[in-house]
C-alpha cells in the first residue's frame, strides 16, 4: 500500500480508503471462494493492484470511455482501475461465475458505480470500448480474435484504440504477427522483482463494423 500511495501521490481520500480495503476484502472473500493463490493474497498489493496499476503508467483513461475486462478472475485489472478511474466505465467478464460474485461484492463494498461484472465469454459480448485490458488469459492471437469485434471507431487518447495486455517474458514469436505491438517495461516503473519481466502490450485495433 505504501508503494501505491508512493507511485500515485495525488490520489484522492475516498481513493486511498478504496484501495486501503483491498486486502481485507480479497482475504475475507478468499477464504469463501478462492479466487487468488494463497502466496499471492498475502503479496495482494504487489501481484494484483500494482501489477494492475501499471497500465495507468502508460495511460490515462479519459472520462466517458469505456473499458472491458476480459478473464478478470477475482477482478484484476479491472477493480484497481475502476478506482484510479472513477470517470470510466468497467465492464468485467469471465466465464467462471463465482469468481464474478466476488467481482460484484467487492465493487459493491467500495461504493464503485463505474463497474459492471458479468459471467460472459468475450465472443458474445456486442458492445464497443475505447480498450480491452487483460492479464494474460491466452495467447495474443487468440485473444485479438476474441475481442477484434468489440473496437470503439471513436478515438479519445493518444495511443490507438484496441488492447492493453499484463504478461511476462519474452513476447518475439508471440508478438511476431503484431506488428504495431508496443512492449512497454513495467520494470522502468517498479522497482520490486516481481516487475522484473513483466510488461504492458498495447495492440491497436481497426473499429469493425
Amino acid at each position: 500500500m505504501e508503494e501505491i500511495l508512493r507511485q500515485f501521490p495525488n490520489l484522492t481520500e475516498n481513493q486511498r480508503i478504496q484501495f486501503e480495503m483491498l486486502q481485507s476484502l480479497y482475504e475475507d472473500w478468499n477464504s469463501k471462494i478462492n479466487v487468488i493463490s494463497r502466496k499471492d493474497i498475502d503479496e495482494l498489493y504487489t501481484r494484483h493492484v500494482l501489477h494492475s496499476l501499471g497500465m495507468a503508467k502508460i495511460i490515462e483513461f479519459r472520462p466517458g470511455s469505456k473499458i472491458m475486462d476480459v478473464g478478470t478472475g477475482g477482478g484484476f485489472p479491472g477493480i484497481p482501475l475502476a478506482i484510479m478511474f472513477p470517470e470510466v466505465d468497467f465492464y468485467l467478464i469471465d466465464v467462471i461465475a463465482k469468481k464474478i460474485k466476488v467481482v460484484n461484492e467487492v465493487a459493491t463494498a467500495l461504493g464503485l458505480k463505474n463497474v459492471k461484472a458479468e459471467q460472459k465469454r468475450a465472443e458474445l459480448v456486442k458492445q464497443e470500448f475505447d480498450f480491452i485490458v487483460s492479464r494474460a488469459v491466452t495467447n495474443m492471437t487468440d485473444f485479438v480474435s476474441w475481442v477484434d469485434g468489440a473496437i470503439s471507431k471513436k478515438q479519445n487518447h493518444e495511443i490507438g484504440n484496441g488492447i492493453l495486455y499484463l504478461k511476462g517474458g519474452d513476447l518475439t514469436e508471440e508478438l511476431k504477427d503484431f506488428p504495431n505491438a508496443t512492449e512497454y517495461n513495467l520494470s522502468e516503473f517498479f522497482k520490486e522483482e516481481f516487475f522484473e519481466t513483466k510488461k504492458i502490450v498495447h495492440v491497436p485495433l481497426k473499429y469493425k463494423k
